[in-house]
């Protein structure tokens, strides 16, 4: 029977069954567990003594993605060996399949995006008093604990992100350090695609070819973040190899569109690949029988790849609901909106982003016999301004016609009380 699982008045776990009230439950491993304290949520009395569904649309991330049972049928059947002995034949697979997808010379596997990153810029930074120069948006400058700080003594200098992702190529010259003994030494420079606070947008094409050429009149080489490159492919109809050819390496994130559970992988020039291998292990990311992971990723290029143009057309549905709205209060625009991530904006004389995100996960007696459903839509709160929603392979269209009824009522809800 389906369930989901809430922390409601009294703060106690419970599971809502579609047929059983609320009973007392310690959620399991394989449960959907959904923390909302009774400031954030309404559950109502109709819902609990009458067994009807809760529609709970969880549009936090697409890290959320859950492994389908035919990935996890890979992983199970996949072959195995040491991988720290080079030896594990379904890693060495993954890694030469995302060699080959970005034209890279090699590629390695390691168990996490961030640590992807950071072997990246500690591999190129090898020289103490190294400095990389990235946008004062991009996940490493905000979202990585200040790692290459941290455990490699590199120095970040951020660079202006414009609103569609990149930067301006002359301020970024000016940046640059000349050779002078007080300065560090600019060593690198980083760009993500697609960009994750700007909204999931796909950097263009001719901007990339000329901050290729601009690194290499500089002297420097460039590295991408790419977390999302898969749906910044989809979304130009392009390789991803075309994205990148200007990159000397490339991180590409598994476990986020692509449904993994885990997973990234590093793609560049052999010898640097070589050079990254000892770093990832000194920072911990040597994995033995590592093959059980690298399955998921191969099912997820093979499988989940393809159909990343569902997601972005899912999304384009919630952004067309939100526009037809018309409000002032709430906003945004769909044809800013590229790839699977909506960014809502708000005006904060009425709601902030995380009043609008708790709204979202409550559901009055009157919305509920409005809408004919009891739908809990999970947002997140990105900047002062915006909330985020994200599309991935789990949510459904059904979902996705649920969360926009929600949103359309709730933007009403709050026009109305202006």
């Amino acid at each position: 029977m389906d369930s989901h699982v809430f922390s409601i008045t009294e703060q106690r776990t419970y599971v809502i069954c579609l047929a059983t009230n609320l009973i007392p439950l310690a959620p399991t491993r394989n449960q959907f567990c959904l923390e909302v304290t009774s400031e954030q949520t309404n559950i109502m009395a109709a819902t609990q003594t009458s067994g009807d569904e809760v529609v709970v649309v969880d549009l936090r991330s697409d890290t959320l993605t859950q492994p389908s049972p035919l990935m996890k049928q890979a992983m199970v059947e996949a072959p195995l060996g040491d991988d720290v002995f080079g030896e594990d034949p379904t890693v060495i697979a993954l890694q030469k399949k995302v060699a080959t997808l970005l034209e890279k010379e090699d590629a390695l596997f390691f168990p996490t995006g961030t640590m992807c990153n950071l072997v990246s810029v500690l591999t190129h930074c090898q020289q103490r008093g190294s400095e990389v120069i990235l946008g004062d948006q991009s996940h490493i400058y905000l979202y990585e604990q200040g790692g290459i700080s941290q455990l490699g003594g590199v120095h970040p200098r951020a660079v202006r992100n414009l609103p569609d992702g990149t930067f301006d190529l002359h301020e970024l010259r000016k940046l640059v350090r000349s050779d002078n003994v007080h300065f560090p030494v600019s060593a690198l420079v980083c760009v993500e695609n697609t960009h994750n606070v700007a909204g999931g947008k796909v950097l263009p094409l001719d901007w990339l070819d000329e901050l290729g050429a601009t690194c290499r009149q500089l002297g420097l080489p460039l590295h991408m973040d790419g977390a999302r490159l898969l749906n910044a492919a989809t979304a130009l109809d392009l390789p991803p190899a075309r994205l990148v050819r200007s990159c000397t390496t490339v991180s590409l994130c598994l476990s986020k569109g692509l449904g993994a559970p885990v997973g990234s992988v590093l793609a560049g020039p052999e010898d640097f690949i070589e050079r990254a291998r000892r770093t990832r292990k000194a920072v911990g990311g040597g994995m033995r029988q590592a093959g059980i992971l690298a399955a998921a990723g191969i099912f997820g290029l093979d499988h989940v790849y393809p159909t990343l143009g569902r997601d972005h057309r899912l999304l384009q549905e919630l952004a067309k609901a939100v526009e037809a709205c018309g409000s002032k209060i709430i906003r945004c625009d769909p044809q800013a909106t590229h790839t699977n991530i909506l960014l809502v904006d708000c005006d904060l004389n009425v709601v902030t982003p995380e009043a609008l995100c708790n709204r979202m996960g409550q559901a009055t007696q009157e919305e509920v016999m409005s809408l004919g459903e009891h739908v809990i839509v999970q947002m997140l709160p990105i900047t002062d301004t915006k909330a985020r929603l994200v599309l991935h392979c789990d949510v459904t269209p059904n979902q996705v016609q649920s969360a926009a009824r929600k949103l359309r009522y709730v933007i009403k809800e709050l026009d109305s009380d202006c």
